[in-house]
């Protein structure tokens, strides 16, 4: 298997290899079109700022080349929030594979506390018993309420493309699915067992 990881200006791209690494899988972390293309497989992953991002991505010509992709992607935490239609932070257009707008965590109490950073539950929604759309395994063996880690300020709103939930200050999706590109909002690479299985989850796409 040949698995890019996506390169550019975002931290946190070094736990996803290590992370993919102990699954046994040797990733290219490259941003030349061409590889991205080749490979079997992609993971855009990272930490960031959306208008910094998107403006490194759009010089390089990465963002068409991401959107263009056909086999599996997995975006992670900034990676999901840049496939989205636009991102309140900076006012900017991101790519679009999902049309919604990412907002900022608006807190109401004084409890609230932004950036969400920290261990919070999900709620996968599988198509088979909540009328949901299919997350093409993505959560295989995972159950409903797991724990996993979070880190940002901004959100992406219930939508149809949601596979999986989570709440804090409102509800909000910590997964997306759409055709071949899946998106987790949440860090897989620390989530431990969880996201380990998630990992393996996504790299099993790739195979099959």
């Amino acid at each position: 298997m040949r698995l890019g990881i996506v390169k550019y200006n975002a931290g946190n791209i070094y736990s996803v290899i290590n992370a993919v690494r102990r699954l046994g899988v040797d990733p290219i972390v490259t941003d030349d079109a061409e590889t991205l293309e080749s490979v079997d497989g992609v993971i855009f992953p990272g930490q960031g700022e959306a208008r910094s991002s998107m403006e490194y991505l759009r010089e390089r010509g990465l963002d068409r080349v991401i959107v263009g992709l056909r086999q599996p992607v997995l975006g992670i935490c900034i990676g999901q929030q840049l496939l989205c239609g636009h991102s309140e932070e900076g006012d900017t257009e991101c790519m679009g594979i999902f049309p919604v707008t990412v907002k900022r965590f608006s807190p109401t109490l004084h409890n609230e506390k932004v950036p969400c950073m920290g261990w919070n539950r999900i709620s996968p929604l599988v198509s088979a018993h909540r009328g949901m759309r299919d997350a093409g395994g993505l959560f295989a063996g995972i159950e409903d309420e797991a724990y996993v880690y979070f880190v940002h300020s901004y959100y992406v709103p219930i939508c149809e493309w949601t596979i999986a939930r989570t709440e804090y200050i409102v509800p909000y999706s910590a997964a997306l699915r759409k055709g071949n590109f899946w998106t987790t909002q949440f860090h897989p690479e620390k989530s431990g067992l969880v996201g380990e299985r998630i990992l393996m989850n996504f790299l099993e796409n790739i195979k099959g």
